[in-house]
Order: C-alpha cells, then structure tokens, then sequence
C-alpha cells in the first residue's frame, strides 16, 4: 500500500491539472502560432511560467486505483500487477484466469 500522502498528492495534482488545463492550452497556442509577434509569444511564455509547476499534464503519474502502487501499472485496467494477478487468481476479472502448470 502506498503512503497516503504520495496518493493525496498525485489527487492534488490531478485538480490542478484539470483547473489550469484551458489556460494553458490557450497560452501553448499562441507560444506555437509562428504568425504572432515575437513579444506576445514571449509574454505568453512567461504568463505559462508564473502557473504552477503541478498544474502540468506531465506531472501525474499514474497509480493504482487500490493501493496506489506507482509501479507496473496497466493503464487499460488501472491496476498494478500484483492486484491483477491477485484478482485473477481470485476470479474477480472476467475472462482471465491465472496459469498454473
């Protein structure tokens, strides 16, 4: 189980995100429009720096929806892989079934 203050954290993370994400992609577009002068495009810049650092897309790291685990993660099903292989075995995902030979 991972430590709650590294799952609250990455839940903070994910509000910034979502709060922020308009205002970014609107300051992004006019930093890449080539046909804006040089200092919009360069306040842009700055305006994009003065948001919180957190409140970036590549900042979240996906985690396990039980534990929290931040490694081996699959991302189709949400899950790491010691909770998948546990629920397989346990038969709780339909259609898998755990290998035993």
């Amino acid at each position: 189980m991972a430590k709650k203050s590294m799952v609250n954290r990455e839940v903070k993370r994910a509000k910034l995100v979502q709060q922020h994400a308009a205002k970014r992609a609107a300051l992004k577009a006019v930093i890449n429009d080539q046909s804006k002068p040089v200092e919009d495009r360069f306040k842009a810049t700055l305006k994009l720096a003065e948001l919180p650092r957190n409140s970036s897309a590549t900042r979240l790291h996906n985690r396990c929806q039980l534990t929290g685990r931040p490694h081996a993660y699959y991302r189709k099903l949400k899950l790491s892989r010691i909770m998948l292989r546990e629920l397989a075995s346990f038969g709780q995902i339909p259609g898998m079934v755990k290998s035993s030979w």
